[in-house]
């Protein structure tokens, strides 16, 4: 009996160990993705402050709530199965759809673009038109975070591919939230760093003070620059995906293009060619998603827009 009862507790504790070194690799495994994927977050998260960019304070956080809640239902009710079930039947399918997913984010780019110029134009723009209510804010930014989230989990799945099933739905679903957190996490930080410059600001301390008005005049320009940068990460990450996707599909010419030029750039530039040359594929892929996003809104303009002006009037 006690032998018996000894021998299970053997097993339990092989099982346990099993069990840690699978929780270890998981966890190791997710961490390595997510690194892959780092530079679409970053983008991710630089995209997003523009959506609460001259809105009322007290709407910021929880627009951006709102936003990351829609993200999540994103990556892990959509995203994350589809993948999943793509990856194990029709992998084939996963390009094609990464690069519509990127084209709608140089359209989005090139529209921002577009709107920029044509309001400078149009003095008589409503104030309404500039300010949309925050339904139509939410649905947008978690369009535009959709497509972001489907490269950071395509970019997440090739990393992991290697693993069983279940262990990359495991480490896809850790990879989705951890990310989520910490993309919005850092957002919130950003939206309402005035708020903290403002109450540091009234302390009596008049380094801290110093700092707090500092940041107070500082926020409205770094979100400003947010604006552009992300604006210029739509171009740059829409781009880049149809670029590396027509090569997957066997359309080598342009992406060889990019690259000869990235060498060369590296090539000539020394200890800098690493910088150089990744600026050199970034302006190239962002030049490429300006072409294509500004093909769609021209196409979109002449179709879907005049169609819906032409009702409107009558």
């Amino acid at each position: 009996m006690a032998g018996g009862l000894v021998a299970l507790l053997d097993d339990v504790a092989v099982l346990a160990r099993a069990a840690a070194a699978s929780i270890d690799d998981i966890g190791a495994a997710a961490g390595k993705a997510s690194v892959k994927a780092a530079g679409v977050v970053v983008d991710d998260t630089a995209v997003t402050p523009q959506y609460v960019h001259g809105l009322n304070a007290d709407r910021e956080l929880p627009i951006i709530r709102r936003i990351a809640l829609g993200s999540l239902r994103n990556k892990l009710l959509i995203i994350l199965p589809a993948i999943l079930l793509l990856s194990e039947f029709l992998p084939w399918l996963l390009t094609p759809i990464l690069m519509l997913g990127g084209t709608y984010l140089c359209y989005e780019g090139a529209e921002k673009i577009w709107h920029r110029v044509k309001h400078h134009e149009d003095t008589h723009a409503a104030v309404e038109d500039a300010l949309p209510d925050e339904k139509t804010i939410v649905s947008g930014a978690v369009r535009t975070d959709f497509i972001l989230s489907a490269e950071i989990m395509v970019i997440s799945l090739n990393e992991v591919v290697d693993q069983g099933f279940w262990s990359r739905a495991v480490i896809l679903a850790i990879v989705a939230v951890g990310i989520t957190v910490l993309v919005y996490g850092v957002v919130g930080l950003i939206v309402k760093m005035d708020d903290v410059g403002l109450h540091l600001s009234q302390l009596p301390r008049k380094g801290v003070a110093g700092l707090g008005r500092g940041l107070v005049k500082g926020m409205p320009k770094l979100l400003s620059a947010l604006t552009v940068v992300g604006t210029a990460a739509m171009l740059w990450v829409g781009g880049h995906i149809l670029l590396v996707g027509t090569d997957d599909l066997g359309w080598h010419g342009l992406y060889d293009v990019v690259h000869h030029l990235e060498e060369a750039a590296h090539d000539a530039t020394g200890a800098l060619g690493g910088v150089v040359g990744w600026l050199v594929n970034t302006l190239a892929s962002a030049v490429l998603g300006l072409a294509v996003g500004a093909l769609v809104v021209a196409v979109m303009t002449l179709t879907v827009h005049r169609r819906r002006t032409s009702a409107a009037a009558h």
